[in-house]
C-alpha cells in the first residue's frame, strides 16, 4: 500500500512507482506503470566514451527524424518544426530532450525570436505534462551539447522526484555514467501516459 502524494489517500500496488492519473480530480490517484521509482530503479552503466566513438559525426537528432532504426526514440511530440522524444540514456524518470527539426547549432542565433520562442512553448507544454506524470519535486530545464559531440542543439527537459538529497540535485543529479535501465514496455507505457497529458492540454 501506497499514499497518493497530493491528497494521501491509501491505494494498493505491486510496483513501487505509481504515476498521478490525469484525472486526479475524480480521485483516480496514482496508475501504476509497471516501474520502479526512479531512486530505486535498476540502473547500468554506460561508456560514454565509446559512445561518442561509435557515433562520432552522426546527428542522432537527424537521424532519428530520417527514421533511422538504430536511432529510434519514443516520439512524445512533433510539429512542423519541433519534435520531443523520451531520452534514450535517462539519468531521471521522464528524462525528455526537445528540438527543432531542423539541424540548428546555435541556442539562440539559429533561431529569430519568434522560432525561439514557439520552440520554449513546446518545451513549456512537456514540463507541464512531466508534472502531471511524474512525481516531480523540481523540474530541470537545459541546453547543453557540445561543437564536439551533439551538435544538433536541443534542451534537457528532465523531473527531479521527491527524496534526493540536496547533494545529489542539480547538476550531480544530470551527469552520471550510469542510467536507469529502463524496459523498452516501460519506456513506451510512459511515453503513452505524457502523450495523453499532452493531448489534454489545450
Amino acid at each position: 500500500m501506497f499514499n497518493c502524494t497530493r491528497c494521501n489517500t491509501r491505494i494498493g500496488c505491486q510496483h513501487r512507482l505509481e504515476l498521478p492519473a490525469l484525472d486526479h480530480e475524480a480521485h483516480g490517484h496514482w496508475i501504476c506503470i509497471g516501474i520502479l521509482e526512479a531512486v530505486e530503479q535498476p540502473r547500468r552503466r554506460v561508456d560514454w566514451d565509446e559512445l561518442r566513438r561509435r557515433t562520432d559525426g552522426i546527428c542522432f537528432i537527424c537521424e532519428l527524424l530520417a527514421g533511422n532504426p538504430a536511432f529510434a526514440h519514443h516520439v512524445l511530440y512533433e510539429d512542423e518544426h519541433q519534435v520531443a522524444f523520451l531520452n534514450r540514456f535517462p539519468v531521471l524518470l521522464g528524462h525528455v530532450l526537445v528540438a527543432p527539426k531542423e539541424h540548428r547549432e546555435g541556442v539562440t542565433a539559429d533561431f529569430t525570436a519568434a522560432e525561439y520562442l514557439a520552440l520554449h512553448g513546446v518545451v513549456y507544454r512537456i514540463g507541464e505534462a512531466l508534472r502531471k506524470v511524474v512525481p516531480t519535486e523540481r523540474l530541470y530545464v537545459l541546453s547543453l551539447g557540445s561543437q564536439e559531440a551533439n551538435r544538433h542543439v536541443h534542451w534537457h527537459v528532465t523531473p527531479l522526484p521527491p527524496g534526493v538529497p540536496f547533494e545529489e540535485q542539480q547538476f550531480r543529479a544530470l551527469d552520471r555514467d550510469d542510467i536507469l535501465d529502463l524496459a523498452d514496455e516501460d519506456a513506451e507505457r510512459l511515453a503513452q501516459r505524457l502523450r495523453s497529458a499532452l493531448a489534454g492540454d489545450g
